[in-house]
């Protein structure tokens, strides 16, 4: 009976208040050339190349192919 009271009282946890302060700072969007824009870009970036990888999958023709460029 002893041991369960005894683990029982430890705290293993950390209070709410230093939870909070160990969190990241979530990226918020702002003006100009930053860390959470440049994200952004990149993550279009990457739908926008398998979005084309597609195309060309199911289409079998490049970009330009399909656009009547060539």
């Amino acid at each position: 009976m002893s041991e369960n009271s005894a683990s029982t009282s430890k705290s293993t946890s950390a209070p709410e208040s230093t939870k909070k302060a160990q969190t990241a700072k979530e990226l918020q969007p702002a003006f100009g050339w930053n860390t959470y824009a440049e994200k952004i870009n990149g993550r279009f970036a990457m739908v926008g190349f398998v979005i084309l990888l597609l195309l060309e999958l199911f289409t079998h023709q490049d970009l330009f192919s399909w656009l009547g460029l060539r």
